[in-house]
Protein backbone atom coordinates (compact mmCIF):
# COMPACT_ATOMS: atom_id res chain seq x y z
CA UNK A 1 0.00 0.00 0.00
CA UNK A 2 1.10 3.59 -0.59
CA UNK A 3 0.03 7.20 -1.06
CA UNK A 4 1.55 10.23 -2.09
CA UNK A 5 0.19 13.74 -1.71
CA UNK A 6 1.08 17.14 -0.57
CA UNK A 7 1.27 17.26 3.42
CA UNK A 8 2.01 19.52 6.31
CA UNK A 9 4.32 18.21 9.06
CA UNK A 10 2.82 18.25 12.19
CA UNK A 11 5.61 17.05 14.40
CA UNK A 12 8.38 14.65 14.16
CA UNK A 13 9.95 13.04 17.23
CA UNK A 14 13.83 11.44 17.24
CA UNK A 15 13.70 7.40 16.81
CA UNK A 16 16.86 5.36 16.85
CA UNK A 17 19.56 6.28 15.15
CA UNK A 18 19.08 8.94 13.27
CA UNK A 19 15.50 8.29 12.06
CA UNK A 20 12.23 10.40 13.37
CA UNK A 21 9.13 9.42 13.82
CA UNK A 22 6.54 12.29 11.62
CA UNK A 23 2.99 12.92 12.11
CA UNK A 24 1.74 14.90 8.98
CA UNK A 25 -1.63 15.77 7.45
CA UNK A 26 -3.01 16.06 4.04
CA UNK A 27 -6.04 16.83 2.88
CA UNK A 28 -6.69 13.60 1.22
CA UNK A 29 -6.05 10.80 3.34
CA UNK A 30 -5.92 12.63 6.47
CA UNK A 31 -3.42 12.91 9.85
CA UNK A 32 -0.70 10.05 8.99
CA UNK A 33 2.33 8.99 11.04
CA UNK A 34 5.41 6.90 9.39
CA UNK A 35 8.62 6.38 9.71
CA UNK A 36 11.38 9.24 8.07
CA UNK A 37 14.99 7.23 8.40
CA UNK A 38 17.47 9.42 8.47
CA UNK A 39 15.01 12.06 9.79
CA UNK A 40 17.27 13.00 12.73
CA UNK A 41 20.00 14.30 10.41
CA UNK A 42 20.43 18.05 9.79
CA UNK A 43 19.20 17.21 6.48
CA UNK A 44 16.35 15.21 7.34
CA UNK A 45 15.45 17.67 10.30
CA UNK A 46 15.02 20.96 7.43
CA UNK A 47 12.12 18.77 5.49
CA UNK A 48 10.47 17.50 8.57
CA UNK A 49 10.05 20.97 10.25
CA UNK A 50 6.85 21.67 11.93
CA UNK A 51 4.50 23.36 9.39
CA UNK A 52 6.43 22.84 6.45
CA UNK A 53 4.60 22.09 3.65
CA UNK A 54 5.85 18.85 1.76
CA UNK A 55 5.40 16.23 -1.17
CA UNK A 56 5.32 13.19 1.15
CA UNK A 57 4.86 9.64 0.54
CA UNK A 58 3.62 6.94 3.01
CA UNK A 59 4.35 3.03 2.29
CA UNK A 60 3.50 0.23 3.84
CA UNK A 61 3.01 -3.63 3.25
CA UNK A 62 -0.08 -4.12 6.08
CA UNK A 63 -2.11 -1.49 6.21
CA UNK A 64 -1.62 -1.85 10.34
CA UNK A 65 1.84 -1.17 9.94
CA UNK A 66 3.79 2.31 10.52
CA UNK A 67 5.14 2.64 6.90
CA UNK A 68 8.05 4.86 5.73
CA UNK A 69 7.68 8.35 4.92
CA UNK A 70 9.80 10.06 2.50
CA UNK A 71 9.09 13.54 1.82
CA UNK A 72 10.35 17.02 -1.03
CA UNK A 73 10.32 20.23 1.09
CA UNK A 74 7.53 22.36 -0.90
CA UNK A 75 7.43 25.35 1.50
CA UNK A 76 9.36 25.82 4.45
CA UNK A 77 7.32 27.93 7.15
CA UNK A 78 9.06 27.02 10.59
CA UNK A 79 12.68 28.09 9.30
CA UNK A 80 11.04 31.78 7.61
CA UNK A 81 9.69 32.23 11.43
CA UNK A 82 12.64 32.05 13.52
CA UNK A 83 13.25 35.78 14.29
CA UNK A 84 9.63 36.23 14.66
CA UNK A 85 8.83 34.76 18.61
CA UNK A 86 4.49 35.42 17.95
CA UNK A 87 4.10 34.21 14.64
CA UNK A 88 6.41 31.12 15.86
CA UNK A 89 3.78 30.72 18.65
CA UNK A 90 1.16 31.00 16.04
CA UNK A 91 2.57 28.21 14.06
CA UNK A 92 3.21 25.93 16.75
CA UNK A 93 -0.09 25.98 18.17
CA UNK A 94 -1.90 25.21 15.10
CA UNK A 95 0.30 22.24 14.23
CA UNK A 96 0.11 21.02 17.91
CA UNK A 97 -3.90 21.47 18.05
CA UNK A 98 -4.35 19.42 14.49
CA UNK A 99 -1.24 16.66 15.54
CA UNK A 100 -3.34 15.97 19.08
CA UNK A 101 -7.11 15.66 18.62
CA UNK A 102 -7.43 15.01 14.99
CA UNK A 103 -8.14 11.16 14.61
CA UNK A 104 -5.97 9.30 12.71
CA UNK A 105 -6.25 8.14 8.83
CA UNK A 106 -9.68 9.75 8.65
CA UNK A 107 -10.13 12.88 6.27
CA UNK A 108 -10.63 16.42 6.82
CA UNK A 109 -9.99 19.00 3.46
CA UNK A 110 -11.53 21.69 4.71
CA UNK A 111 -9.02 21.52 8.33
CA UNK A 112 -5.85 20.75 6.16
CA UNK A 113 -7.03 23.47 3.81
CA UNK A 114 -7.20 26.07 6.28
CA UNK A 115 -4.53 25.48 8.00
CA UNK A 116 -1.81 25.66 4.87
CA UNK A 117 -3.28 28.67 3.98
CA UNK A 118 -2.95 30.03 7.13
CA UNK A 119 0.57 28.74 7.70
CA UNK A 120 1.64 30.04 4.68
CA UNK A 121 0.21 33.44 5.14
CA UNK A 122 2.16 33.80 8.45
CA UNK A 123 5.66 32.43 6.93
CA UNK A 124 5.37 34.78 3.82
CA UNK A 125 4.03 37.93 6.38
CA UNK A 126 5.18 37.68 9.43
CA UNK A 127 4.04 41.67 10.17
CA UNK A 128 0.46 40.59 9.00
CA UNK A 129 0.67 37.51 11.69
CA UNK A 130 1.07 39.68 14.05
CA UNK A 131 -1.01 42.33 13.61
CA UNK A 132 -4.16 40.49 12.20
CA UNK A 133 -4.01 36.37 11.99
CA UNK A 134 -5.23 35.93 15.25
CA UNK A 135 -8.85 36.41 14.13
CA UNK A 136 -8.57 33.42 11.51
CA UNK A 137 -6.77 31.24 14.23
CA UNK A 138 -9.74 31.72 16.35
CA UNK A 139 -11.62 30.86 13.76
CA UNK A 140 -9.97 27.82 12.50
CA UNK A 141 -10.08 26.44 16.24
CA UNK A 142 -13.49 27.06 16.09
CA UNK A 143 -13.84 24.80 13.02
CA UNK A 144 -11.75 22.22 13.91
CA UNK A 145 -14.24 21.98 16.63
CA UNK A 146 -17.09 22.03 14.23
CA UNK A 147 -15.08 18.81 11.95
CA UNK A 148 -15.06 17.13 15.08
CA UNK A 149 -18.38 17.23 16.03
CA UNK A 150 -18.28 19.91 19.07
CA UNK A 151 -19.13 22.51 17.15
CA UNK A 152 -20.82 26.01 18.55
CA UNK A 153 -23.97 27.29 17.86
CA UNK A 154 -24.33 30.89 17.46
CA UNK A 155 -27.00 31.76 14.93
CA UNK A 156 -28.94 32.87 17.68
CA UNK A 157 -29.59 33.79 20.83
CA UNK A 158 -30.48 30.63 23.15
CA UNK A 159 -33.09 32.93 25.67
CA UNK A 160 -35.00 33.25 22.67
CA UNK A 161 -33.68 36.53 21.14
CA UNK A 162 -32.87 37.05 17.30
CA UNK A 163 -29.35 37.16 15.70
CA UNK A 164 -28.22 40.80 16.99
CA UNK A 165 -26.42 41.32 19.90
CA UNK A 166 -24.66 38.55 20.61
CA UNK A 167 -22.22 38.88 23.22
CA UNK A 168 -22.31 35.70 25.33
CA UNK A 169 -21.80 31.75 25.01
CA UNK A 170 -22.57 29.19 27.57
CA UNK A 171 -19.97 26.65 28.56
CA UNK A 172 -22.23 24.30 28.90
CA UNK A 173 -24.63 24.07 26.10
CA UNK A 174 -21.98 26.07 23.49
CA UNK A 175 -24.92 27.99 22.31
CA UNK A 176 -24.73 32.19 21.89
CA UNK A 177 -26.55 34.40 24.18
CA UNK A 178 -27.39 38.57 23.56
CA UNK A 179 -26.27 41.08 25.61
CA UNK A 180 -29.89 42.32 25.81
CA UNK A 181 -31.06 39.10 27.68
CA UNK A 182 -27.86 37.91 29.62
CA UNK A 183 -29.03 39.17 33.22
CA UNK A 184 -27.73 37.71 36.23
CA UNK A 185 -25.55 35.17 34.32
CA UNK A 186 -23.14 37.70 32.72
CA UNK A 187 -20.53 36.45 34.98
CA UNK A 188 -21.03 33.36 34.15
CA UNK A 189 -20.46 33.03 30.39
CA UNK A 190 -17.77 33.19 28.07
CA UNK A 191 -17.56 36.60 25.92
CA UNK A 192 -18.17 36.28 22.38
CA UNK A 193 -15.70 38.74 20.63
CA UNK A 194 -17.15 40.04 17.03
CA UNK A 195 -14.80 39.07 14.99
CA UNK A 196 -16.27 35.50 15.42
CA UNK A 197 -19.37 36.22 13.84
CA UNK A 198 -18.21 39.50 11.73
CA UNK A 199 -14.91 37.94 9.72
CA UNK A 200 -14.21 41.51 8.75
CA UNK A 201 -13.09 43.11 11.81
CA UNK A 202 -10.14 41.83 12.97
CA UNK A 203 -10.46 43.39 16.94
CA UNK A 204 -8.33 43.93 19.86
CA UNK A 205 -5.64 41.80 21.75
CA UNK A 206 -8.11 42.17 24.31
CA UNK A 207 -10.35 40.27 21.59
CA UNK A 208 -7.79 37.66 20.36
CA UNK A 209 -7.52 36.57 24.23
CA UNK A 210 -11.43 36.31 24.81
CA UNK A 211 -11.62 34.36 21.39
CA UNK A 212 -8.88 31.69 22.93
CA UNK A 213 -10.54 31.75 25.98
CA UNK A 214 -13.67 30.91 24.13
CA UNK A 215 -12.45 28.10 21.91
CA UNK A 216 -10.24 26.99 24.44
CA UNK A 217 -12.35 26.23 27.21
CA UNK A 218 -14.46 23.71 24.32
CA UNK A 219 -11.18 22.13 23.44
CA UNK A 220 -9.83 21.46 26.75
CA UNK A 221 -13.61 19.63 27.74
CA UNK A 222 -14.65 18.32 24.44
CA UNK A 223 -11.93 17.86 21.71
CA UNK A 224 -8.75 16.55 24.41
CA UNK A 225 -11.24 15.66 27.66
CA UNK A 226 -12.91 13.08 25.50
CA UNK A 227 -9.59 11.68 24.69
CA UNK A 228 -8.03 12.50 27.90
CA UNK A 229 -5.36 14.69 26.89
CA UNK A 230 -4.33 17.96 28.08
CA UNK A 231 -4.14 20.69 25.93
CA UNK A 232 -0.14 21.12 24.00
CA UNK A 233 1.78 23.23 26.23
CA UNK A 234 2.38 25.20 22.10
CA UNK A 235 -1.51 26.48 22.18
CA UNK A 236 -0.88 27.80 26.08
CA UNK A 237 2.26 29.71 25.22
CA UNK A 238 0.44 30.98 22.38
CA UNK A 239 -2.02 32.16 24.77
CA UNK A 240 0.51 34.03 27.36
CA UNK A 241 2.08 35.65 24.82
CA UNK A 242 -1.41 37.64 24.11
CA UNK A 243 -2.58 37.72 27.43
CA UNK A 244 0.52 40.02 27.72
CA UNK A 245 -0.43 41.95 24.94
CA UNK A 246 -3.39 43.24 25.91
CA UNK A 247 -1.87 43.59 29.06
CA UNK A 248 -3.70 40.90 30.91
CA UNK A 249 -2.42 39.33 33.87
CA UNK A 250 -4.12 35.61 33.69
CA UNK A 251 -4.34 32.99 36.47
CA UNK A 252 -1.81 30.74 37.14
CA UNK A 253 -1.45 28.15 34.15
CA UNK A 254 -2.97 29.18 31.04
CA UNK A 255 -6.63 30.48 31.01
CA UNK A 256 -7.38 30.89 27.70
CA UNK A 257 -6.52 26.86 27.43
CA UNK A 258 -8.24 26.02 30.42
CA UNK A 259 -10.42 28.86 31.53
CA UNK A 260 -12.46 28.14 34.93
CA UNK A 261 -15.45 25.97 34.66
CA UNK A 262 -18.99 27.43 35.29
CA UNK A 263 -21.79 26.44 34.23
Amino acid sequence: MEWEAPALVLSATPYGEGSAIVHVLTGEYGLYHGLARGGSSSRGRAVWQTGNLVRARWTVRLPEQLGNMTAETVHASGARLLDHPLPLAMLASLCALADGCLPEREPHPAIFQGLTSLLARISLDPQWAAEAAMPEIVQWELLLLSELGFGLDLSRCALGGGQDDLAWVSPRTGRAVSDARVGEWRSRLLPLPAFVRHPEQTGTPRDWYDGLCLSGHFLRRDAFGQRHRPVPEARGRLADMIARLADIDPPDGDAAAQPPVVE
